[in-house]
């Protein structure tokens, strides 16, 4: 069984700084990339960032600049520093990484149960 399992969301308010965490666990024989999405009531989840593991990573536009994804030297955590946060990045984050378990032929995409960041006043 593998799951993904996040935390670090909360309230913050404009111009603060939140660090989300994603944490792969279970019979895991191998983890290619992560990513974090968020996705607001009404509207199709959108991607924020993606790390492979090389380490590679790309950006949304909207949060160039602003929020770093990074990975533990294990490569089964993901992280999401998200700075100088505005209102508009309010949003239920989720992510994700492509796992191929022990005994699997092939790596499938496994998602986390979705963690809530407000930015408000």
């Amino acid at each position: 069984q593998v799951q993904l399992v996040e935390s670090g969301g909360g309230l913050v308010q404009p111009g603060g700084s939140l660090r989300l965490s994603c944490a792969a666990s279970g019979s895991i024989f191998s983890i290619n990339g992560m990513g974090w999405y968020r996705q607001v009531p009404g509207k199709q989840r959108e991607l924020v960032a993606l790390i492979t593991s090389a380490g590679r990573t790309d950006y949304a536009d909207s949060v160039k600049g602003r929020f770093t994804i990074s990975r533990d030297n294990a490569k089964t955590t993901v992280y999401l520093q998200m700075n100088s946060l505005k209102p508009e990045d309010t949003a239920v984050y989720y992510c994700n990484a492509d796992i191929r378990a022990w005994g699997a032929a092939y790596g499938i995409l496994y998602w986390g149960q979705g963690t809530q960041v407000t930015v408000s006043s």
